[in-house]
Formats: C-alpha cells, structure tokens, sequence
C-alpha cells in the first residue's frame, strides 16, 4: 500500500472517530489487531459496544465502498471482536453491534450503515 494510500486511510479513520463521537459514542481503540483480524474502531456508549469498519473509495467503478467488506472481511472482523471481548473489561449488559462507516472520496459523504452485518448469534 502507497503512503498516500495509507494516509487517506487513516484521514478517513479520522473523520469516522469524528463522526461517531459527535453522534455520542466513546472510542474505546482504534486499529485494534490480533492475529485473527483488525477492527477499525471499536466504540461505544451505556448500552452497545459498536465494532466500525471503516471504507473509503474513490469512484464507484468497482463498486461501492459498503460493497467492499466481503463475507471473509466480516468473519475476521467477527473473530477480532470475539477476541476483544475474550480479553477487555466489557458490561455483559451491553450489546454488540458491527457497523460499516463508507467514505466517498468524490464528495466528502459519509454513509454510516449500522448493524451492516452480524454474527449469526443475535447480538
């Protein structure tokens, strides 16, 4: 990956942790790696811990930004969450949820797709 395409990553990351923040969530970590996958963000307020997975893209010529988080991408995703609640001091009251923040480049939006996918247990 180029260093411009790492640094539009991490401005997009940014303004992701902005937005969510300003919509009254607390950022717990960022980039959170484990040898099973890397969760973007992971947030949360009283009630839900939110696992962000954060999409930027250009033009829509191979697709949407929401479009790029295959099936493979949402199960590693879904094992780093597990990971992180194996590990961090979490309220087993709140619930989970995993959600996909998608960046176009073109025009600065945001869509911010909640519950964008599932672990199949009913979190």
């Amino acid at each position: 990956m180029s260093r411009l395409s790492l640094k539009r990553g991490a401005v997009a990351e940014q303004r992701a942790c902005a937005l969510a923040e300003a919509s009254g969530l607390t950022i717990r970590a960022r980039n959170y790696r484990t040898k099973l996958g890397e969760i973007d963000i992971i947030a949360e307020d009283k009630r839900t811990i939110v696992f962000i997975e954060v999409r930027l893209r250009r033009r829509g010529k191979f697709g949407s930004a929401g479009e790029s988080i295959t099936v493979n991408k949402q199960r590693r995703i879904i094992r780093a969450a597990q990971w992180f609640l194996q590990r961090e001091p979490v309220d087993p009251a709140q619930d989970c949820r995993f959600d996909a923040m998608c960046l176009n480049d073109d025009d600065d939006s945001i869509e911010w797709i909640k519950n964008a996918f599932s672990d199949g247990t009913g979190w």
